[in-house]
């Protein structure tokens, strides 16, 4: 059978899809490039604010369109939460809800027992990097959410935090490494809760320790932590440098009348803090947030009073939500529900700030070497190919050059700033710290 595999929505979504696309081949099945050449579609949905479920219903939908006769199978949040609703989409066959994902291979196909996410020895071609587009590869550490914040639906879709074996994933991550791939993302619902469900404190340290220590793999990074999961000496890791110099911590808002409303577990100062504390200990550290505008109750001053402290941190990027009532969670049930085009007007703002803030720290790095992970080919230029990918604090890189890069991790001056990326200066005999195996 042949499979086409679709996400929408976080990476832990897209760590989700990897392993399912990975527990179809090792059934023995085919992944199609496209919906016209496959036999079953598989779509991850999101449903974290109400733009997210129409992408996901659009997905679906254009799936269907663009082969009729193919079995759709629909999975993740938005599938969880509003299975009625998904299952009468056109094409959909199954609707599997997120605590019967990871059993999603075999009661599709039918199978009695668990399909392997992995083996060594033989590698599967199919999942060497670049084979689904990609060259990071995401691990999924931990499911679920012990937080109640008041705008979230996903504590709601994805139940209690809960931590896989750590042997399980330094096993995957080994796997990883040995098909070629230069770095893995850890992520999860509430990555730094990872442990806590079995009394590990400072289970994701130590995770990480063991990561680098056992496995080979050239770069490793975190994807979201909350500010309050970061135990002392946490930033210690980052002595050694293939851990990413990347933190994304999620804000929320940088006023703390609605930061309480929200029931995040910081403030302003804590904040402050920790952030200070980050950047003593890792130079050149890139910092990106999640900032929600127009949140039941957000008054005037209390956006001026989240806008001057989001400018306060500088952060390299910001991803900014408008608030978007939720069925099920406390907000929506909230006073003060603020208007539309309030929400816009802030929004745009927010977003303007992030380009400043972005183009300044992206300015910092002008005339310096550094490595970069090349990802893709972009397109093409006098010189031949242009390459693009990421340095390890997340900076976008472009460079043009003689050679496809892709998967390699190569040395480059970072000539000039242009379009929201850095542009490289082609060297032959530049270093590359890394190559495809």
């Amino acid at each position: 059978m042949r499979v086409y595999l679709d996400s929408t929505g976080c990476r832990l979504n897209q760590s989700e899809i990897e392993t399912l696309g990975r527990q179809f081949e090792r059934a023995g099945h085919t992944l199609a490039n496209a919906p016209e050449d496959a036999d079953l579609c598989v779509v991850n949905t999101c449903a974290v604010t109400r733009e997210a479920t129409r992408t996901s219903r659009a997905i679906i939908r254009r799936l269907n369109r663009a082969n009729g006769s193919a079995s759709v199978v629909a999975t993740g949040c938005y599938a969880h939460l509003s299975p009625g609703a998904v299952r009468a989409l056109p094409g959909v066959e199954r609707v599997v809800g997120n605590l019967d994902k990871e059993r999603l291979v075999p009661l599709v196909l039918g199978l009695a027992g668990e399909v392997e996410l992995f083996d060594c020895e033989p590698l599967a071609r199919e999942f060497r990097p670049g084979a689904l587009g990609r060259t990071r590869a995401f691990v999924k550490v931990q499911d679920g959410c012990n937080n109640r914040c008041t705008f979230c639906v996903t504590a709601i879709a994805r139940g209690p935090a809960r931590s896989r074996p750590l042997d399980d994933i330094v096993a995957e991550v080994a796997y990883l490494a040995a098909a070629g791939y230069q770095e893995a993302v850890l992520t999860g619902v509430h990555l730094g809760s990872y442990g806590h469900d079995w009394g590990d404190r400072a289970g994701l340290q130590t995770l990480v320790e063991v990561l680098l220590s056992r496995t080979s793999i050239a770069r490793l990074r975190l994807s979201s932590l909350e500010p309050w999961d970061i135990p002392p000496g946490f930033f210690r890791l980052w002595e050694d440098p293939r851990l990413c110099r990347h933190l994304h911590l999620p804000l929320q808002s940088g006023c703390d009348a609605t930061l309480r409303r929200m029931a995040r577990r910081t403030t302003q100062a804590a904040f402050r803090d920790l952030v200070a504390e980050a950047r003593a200990h890792i130079p050149d550290l890139g910092i990106s947030t999640d900032i929600i505008v127009g949140f039941p109750g957000e008054t005037d001053d209390e956006f001026e009073t989240s806008y001057a402290f989001v400018r306060e941190m500088d952060f390299m990027k910001l991803h900014v939500f408008r608030y978007s009532a939720r069925p099920g969670t406390a907000a929506a049930r909230m006073a003060g529900q603020v208007p539309d085009e309030v929400k816009r007007e802030r929004s745009a703002r927010m977003l303007a700030l992030s380009d400043e803030a972005g183009r300044r720290f992206y300015a910092r790095f002008v005339g310096r070497m550094m490595p970069v992970l090349w990802e893709q080919v972009a397109g093409a230029s006098p010189e031949g190919f242009r390459n693009a990918g990421l340095t390890d604090n997340y900076l976008r890189v472009t460079l043009d050059a003689p050679e496809v890069l892709t998967n390699q991790i190569l040395a480059v001056r970072l000539a000039r700033l242009e379009d929201q990326a850095l542009v490289g200066e082609w060297q032959p005999e530049a270093s590359f710290e890394g190559s495809p195996s």
